[in-house]
Parts: structure tokens; sequence; C-alpha cells
């Protein structure tokens, strides 16, 4: 007999306090698995960094595997400076290919050997490149120097915008590189696979990142998609990574690629394969804790989406949320950053799962094409354990927030109806955030052939304290047969790699026994031991205490 598998996952918010239980407030959630409402596309398999030369290195290649092990379907990859000059050695918010120089001339030389290492990296993984066409060359900036940035955690965040951020001096070299990168891209990885792949021109072109004008904006993508068309048509190229609030500024960008004149090609419109935008929330620090903005980031979402959905030509078109994260900048620590304090444990866990659902929920509501909200978060190669950045692990430990992504993996088909009666209302969290006297307990269900997955989290934006929650959770639609349970979890005490490392001292540099044992605990764990759960007329009924700011996988397998 075909094995049929079903899972569960619940999220929450973490306490060491496991006896004490919400009494008071009973918290129920009814799935029902035979009630599909609109297919789940894999939103959370997108990745992203400002450092590409982080991707080659030792810390870099680990993480990458592990991302790409997590994941059933090809994960995408947006890396920042992949055309910056430089010597390809990494720092924070910076990287550098080297690709294009120029001769004593003034004749382009292309070295295309660290891109091909950045991309060999993805490819040998099964990703995908999501190949971001930025930044300017030295030689072809109209504004070369200053140049490379010293930039480092404290300093003034406009100190990186440097020689990098300007229009090219001359956009048929530009548009020549593009070609020839794309050219390259296809002679070395194939036809069909390049074809796979989502090219996007620059970042943020609304903010600092681009010191030119919106229509110098607009000629620049209007080369560059002429250029990546010329070397492949079939390739798939769109813009503009706006930051959230920059609704007017994509909003123009839809009408030059619908209705106005092409700077390149003089013919109306231009090439829009895919539209993209970002989302970031903004923590605070209040009365020594953090408390998170999950409001602005599903607002940005909202609103762009909106803008989106305005035109009637691009209802299928794919959209990407090409930053999404609960702030701004990965690479401020804690130490200078304190509202960044949530990184290290399970707070970003719990936000993780909440925002992830309204993303989905929005994309409903909103009739979106979204296929992927890029979460801006890797890891940075020989900096201080658990200094507090927006990274997925630390000198090699998986941190507790890549745990999350783990459950998602397990996750697919189609949606399903779920009624949560502790679920902040979409509307609730637009207007004011999850800021109440209780906390938002949520879920989100999905079902395919072969498997079936709830995710239940129990998230507020204050990271505190709190009671234990007694959730009551029932399946409908089930097959009557006998299942098999496992439990996997994160919390103070499961598949956290920072409660280990505090446990030990907080180590500045842990022994060779001691990254061993935390690099076992940033894995996904049970627990407790596997169990044989019981089906009656299709339906079973769990409870779990669920303590703040924890996770909770519930997988069932049937036989």
């Amino acid at each position: 007999m075909k094995k049929i598998q079903f899972l569960v996952i619940i999220f929450g918010l973490n306490s060491l306090v496991y006896a004490q239980t919400n009494k008071n407030n009973s918290v129920n959630i009814d799935v029902n698995f035979s009630e599909s409402i609109t297919p789940m596309k894999p939103l959370w398999a997108w990745f992203g960094y400002d450092e590409p030369n982080y991707t080659y290195m030792r810390d870099g290649k680990k993480l990458l595997t592990e991302i790409a092990a997590a994941s059933p379907v090809p994960v995408f990859v947006r890396a920042h400076s992949l055309l910056v000059t430089g010597d390809g050695v990494a720092a924070l918010k910076w990287g550098s290919t080297n690709a294009y120089t120029e001769d004593a001339n003034g004749n382009p030389v292309y070295n295309w050997s660290i891109i091909d290492s950045i991309f060999d990296t993805y490819i040998k993984r099964g990703m995908k490149p999501l190949a971001q066409i930025g930044f300017m060359p030295e030689a072809l900036s109209s504004k070369p120097v200053p140049y490379k940035h010293s930039w480092k955690p404290g300093d003034k965040y406009s100190d990186i915008f440097t020689g990098w951020a300007y229009p090219p001096k001359d956009y048929n070299k530009w548009a020549e590189l593009i070609y020839q990168w794309v050219k390259h891209s296809v002679e070395r990885y194939g036809k069909e696979e390049v074809e796979s792949w989502y090219w996007e021109l620059w970042n943020e072109p609304d903010s600092q990142y681009w010191k030119g004008t919106q229509q110098e904006f607009f000629k620049l993508y209007d080369y560059s998609a002429e250029a990546v068309k010329r070397a492949l048509p079939t390739a798939k190229i769109g813009g503009t990574d706006i930051t959230g609030g920059a609704m007017k500024f994509q909003d123009a960008f839809i009408k030059h690629c619908l209705f106005e004149t092409n700077y390149a090609t003089g013919k109306i419109g231009a090439p829009l394969d895919l539209l993209l935008f970002h989302a970031k929330g903004s923590p605070k620090l209040e009365n020594g804790r953090v408390v998170m903005g999950i409001r602005n980031q599903l607002r940005n979402i909202n609103d762009n989406l909106k803008v989106i959905a305005g035109y009637p030509q691009l209802k299928d078109l794919p959209v990407v949320i090409g930053e999404s994260d609960p702030e701004g900048c990965a690479a401020c620590g804690m130490a200078t950053d304190p509202q960044n304090a949530y990184r290290n444990g399970t707070m970003y866990s719990s936000y993780t799962a909440a925002s992830f659902a309204r993303k989905y929920e929005l994309a409903h509501l909103l009739k979106s094409n979204l296929i992927g909200a890029v979460t801006w978060a890797f890891e940075f190669e020989n900096q201080p354990w658990f200094y507090g950045f927006r990274d997925l692990a630390t000198n090699g430990v998986d941190k507790p927030v890549l745990n999350v992504f783990r459950m998602y993996g397990f996750m697919g088909g189609n949606l399903v109806k779920v009624d949560a009666n502790r679920m902040y209302t979409l509307d609730s969290v637009l207007a004011s955030g999850i800021r109440g006297a209780q906390t938002d307990i949520g879920a989100l269900a999905s079902r395919d052939n072969k498997s079936a997955a709830v995710m239940v989290w129990n998230y507020h934006d204050a990271d505190e304290k709190g009671n234990v929650e007694k959730v009551n959770i029932q399946l409908k639609g089930l097959p009557s047969q006998t299942v098999q349970l496992k439990h996997y979890r994160i919390d103070d005490a499961h598949s956290n790699s920072y409660e280990v490392w505090k446990k030990m001292g907080s180590p500045v540099s842990p022994t060779a026994l001691q990254i061993k044992q935390l690099e076992k605990a940033g894995q996904l764990t049970l627990l407790e031991k596997p169990s044989i759960l019981k089906i009656k007329n299709g339906a079973a009924n769990l409870e779990i205490l669920l303590p703040r700011q924890g996770v909770s996988l519930l997988y069932l397998a049937f036989k």
C-alpha cells in the first residue's frame, strides 16, 4: 500500500517556565485537510545577502548545502555587488568580482572567474541565481572616486554609497557588459539552465543605492533588458527591488515598461518578466526590551501588491519580495544596534512563521502571483560568535531560525482551511501589529498527494517571557489509519545552538569539542520519542503546550 504522509508544524514563543500555562483563554485550532484554498508556493525558498564572496568560502558553502538540503524545490539566491570592481576579498556590506575593467586604450576586459565561482557554488547544489545586475564597475562609473568603502558596524550607513552607485558614463558599454555576461552564462551552464534563472537590475534605485535620476534608472533598465534578451531571448528579467515605501517609483516603472518609449530600442515598452520590491519591519528598543514591527513589513507588502494589482496586464506576472525581513541592515549587530538583539534566539523564528503566513494571505486576497520572498540573511565569515548579525548561522553553526526553514521544507501542495480562535486578523495586524494583551496563535496548513502540514505560531511583537499556552488542535479530513507522530521542537532546550553556547559561558573561541556540540544543537531535533496517533472518523485531536517563541513540528506519517 502506498504511504500517505501528513505533517503538522507548530510555532510558538519561548519560556523557561513550562509548568505555567494559560488557564483562562482556551486556544483552539481546527484544520480541515479536505478543504483546499489555493496552491501553496514555496515563497520561503529564496535567500540573499550583501557579500557575494562569502558564497564560496568555507562556511558559506556549508550553509548553502544545508539550505539546499532543506528544500524540496530549487532555492533561488540573490547577492549584491556581482559586477563591482575589486580583488574579491569580502568585507561587511562589500563584495567584488572584477568582472569588468578596461585596458589603457579604454577597451573592455571581461573576467568571469569570480562570478563563475559564485554561480558554480549555487548550480552544484541545485540552486538557481536570482542574478542581480549591479553594481557599477569602476571603469564605467560616471563618478568613480571614491570607490571602495571601509564601512563597519556603528559607522554612518550612508558611507557605503560610493562610486559603484552611479550611472554609467557609457550606456552602450554597460549594455555590452550585460550581453557578454549572459552569453557567457549560456556557454558555461547551458541554455536550458539559464532560462530557469531570473535576472533583475540593481537594488533600491529609489534610495542612495542609485545616484542617478529616476529616468536614468529607467534608461539603465532598458539597456540592460535589451542586452539580456539579445544574448538569450528566452531569459527572464525584471525590476525594481525598490524600498518598501517607494510605491510611486514602482508605479512609474510599470508605466514606463508598459507604455513609454524605450531608451535602448526607441520602441514602446520594455521587457518585464518579474516585479520585485522590498518589505522590512522596524524593531525598537523600548524600556530595555525589543519590540518588533511586523506591521511595517506587512504594510509594505500590502501596499506594493495593491499597486501591481492596479494593472490588469500584470495579473499573471511573477512577483518576488526581493528582501523580506524584520528590519533593514543584516550587518548591523546588536552591539551597535541593540534593537537587533532578537536575532540569535527564537523570536526570529516565531516572527518568521507569523509573517510568512500573512504573506500567503495577502497574496491570496490580492490575487497576486507572488512566487518568492527573499530572506536577506546568510552568514558572515570570521566574525565573533553570535554577534547578533541577521544571519542563519554563525561560524558554521546553525541558528534557531534556520530550523524554521527546515520545517517549511515539509510543506507543499495546496493551502487548506484553518480556523484559529486566537489568531489576530490581517486587518488588525496591518493597523497596529501584534501588541495586544494576548499573543497571536495562528495557523497555516497545506496538503498534497503525499503529505500535509499545519503551521501554528504563538507570536507577540514584544520580546518577553510569558505563559506557556495549552493549544487544542483538531485535524479533520484524515484517512482512518494508524498514524506515527514525530514531534520536533525549537525552543530554549531544543534545536537551539544559542542557548547551548550561553550555557557554555559564551566562549569567544569554543574548543573543537564545543563546536561539535554547538553544531549538533543547531540541528532540528525531536521533543519526544515518536508515538502512534489514532484516527477516528477521519479526525484526530492533539493537545500541546506551546511556549512563547518556541516552534513545534508535528509530523504525521500514515501507514
